[in-house]
């Protein structure tokens, strides 16, 4: 699309909004049910369209992506009617006779632009709650997973007509136009360079923001944890998708007396996961595109390679890799790694690793292995972060009970679930006053009795 195809297309939005024609519920929940309906039906041609852009498996593409939508839109579906429900407040006495609500509203036309790691999800699941909440929107899925991206444009094209959400495929020049518009609602995923230019550009129309980063996130482990199942869980959640997750583990941050035992269990685990030679596994995945291949490759220390650290650049793939007796000062631990390549670090004291993760920016994600209560509590508290795990990666993001998100660096805003449709909706605050009784201390000239009346009703 050109700079006024998207224009128009903004107008077009805007003015079928105003009609009121996505505010009844039962419309929203018609909507969302279609939806659900079109992914079932392309499920086969979405996770062979995924293996094409990353390589995924169907059950990983199923267990990460639609998946995942399809429980977001069954969450959704299932609460939509108690949620836009209009909520009854407390009235102040010095307000008598009136009722106090709050009345959830959505914002209008909503841009949802996705990233390519999670293609599908990561564009489904925000659009599920801006339906939800009663928007239009227009989607703008990654150029770089090409595939998956038709996919949203043939889904979305066969369940909606475009007044109400449609789907703008392209590049950067795209992404210009769409950010030169003025939208109600941007929500973007994606890395923290573009996210600062798309809060840029928000703020030259003062327009609210939803910015989904990510960042270096830490994963501690101490020397009380269950190293064999730390070591099971940590390759679980640092490999997968290839390590092309924004919640994936970037560093090991281990106490010194446990490094080694943990170090061999994850070269087992590794093994046990992938296989003895993972660049031969079908299940495994790959790098998204050379740029970034080239990019990882360049993260690598050949001489702190204690496991993995093959690659084959025809097929984009790196095998998993571990980089023993790292520092803060190693060029991995200078950005955000997005991939195969698991840095591990030592420490003498939890204080220690407070004080070096608080120093840092703000991560989306924060995971800690310990079987020490004192200890979960003082990191949970302490340290800032999105959110996480305690004995886990990952899995804190897989439910619709909870809101996913991070602040600072690593984002602002968070969505799933009540959080998602709260984030595309505004809360209106309405007092509707009777007529009936009129009280006049309010009004001049304002006498002494008045002055009392008032303090005995503000208390």
């Amino acid at each position: 699309m050109n700079a006024n195809e998207i224009k128009e297309l903004v107008l077009l939005q805007r003015k079928h909004f105003r009609t009121g024609a996505t505010l009844p519920v039962e419309a929203r929940l018609k909507a969302l049910l279609k939806l659900k309906a079109c992914i079932l039906k392309y499920e086969d041609e979405i996770h062979a369209a995924l293996k094409k852009d990353l390589g995924k498996s169907d059950v990983e593409s199923y267990m990460c992506e639609t998946g995942m939508t399809l429980s977001e839109l069954s969450y959704m579906i299932k609460h939509i009617f108690s949620f836009t429900k209009e909520k009854r407040v407390r009235t102040p006495l010095a307000q008598f006779h009136a009722r106090s609500y709050k009345k959830p509203s959505p914002y209008g036309v909503v841009l949802i632009m996705s990233p390519w790691n999670y293609p599908f999800m990561l564009t489904m699941e925000p659009l599920v709650d801006a339906i939800a909440a009663g928007n239009t929107a227009i989607v703008k899925p990654s150029a770089y997973s090409p595939y998956t991206s038709d996919m949203i444009k043939k889904i979305i094209e066969e369940c909606f007509d475009k007044e109400y959400v449609s789907v703008v495929t392209g590049g950067r020049e795209e992404n210009t136009c769409l950010l030169g518009e003025h939208f109600d609602y941007i929500f973007f995923t994606g890395s923290q360079s573009v996210g600062r230019e798309v809060m840029r550009k928000a703020a030259e129309s003062l327009t609210p923001v939803t910015l989904e980063l990510g960042g270096k996130s830490p994963c501690i482990v101490d020397k009380t944890a269950n190293i064999k199942l730390a070591a099971k869980r940590i390759v679980f959640g640092k490999y997968l998708n290839c390590g092309q997750t924004c919640v994936a583990p970037d560093y090991i941050y281990c106490d010194r007396t446990v490094k080694d035992k943990l170090v061999a269990a994850i070269k087992q685990q590794i093994k046990k996961q992938f296989g003895a030679h993972p660049l031969d596994n079908k299940n495994y995945g790959k790098i998204i595109n050379e740029k970034h291949f080239n990019r990882l490759l360049g993260l690598r220390d050949e001489a702190k390679i204690v496991c993995g650290g093959n690659f084959d650049r025809q097929t984009l793939r790196i095998e998993p890799t571990v980089m023993d007796k790292v520092t803060f000062s190693d060029a991995v631990m200078h950005e955000e790694i997005f991939g195969p390549i698991l840095p591990v670090l030592v420490y003498d004291s939890l204080n220690e690793v407070i004080t070096n993760i608080n120093s840092m920016p703000h991560p989306l994600a924060l995971y800690l292995f310990t079987s020490n209560k004192d200890t979960v509590k003082k990191v949970t508290s302490l340290c800032g972060f999105g959110g996480g795990c305690v004995n886990d990666t990952i899995i804190h993001l897989a439910t619709s009970e909870m809101g996913f998100g991070g602040f600072g660096e690593s984002g602002m805003g968070a969505y799933h679930g009540k959080t998602g449709f709260d984030t595309f909706s505004h809360d209106k605050s309405i007092v509707d006053k009777k007529t009936w009784l009129d009280l006049p201390m309010r009004y001049q000239p304002y006498r002494k009795i008045y002055n009392q009346l008032i303090h005995i009703f503000l208390k």
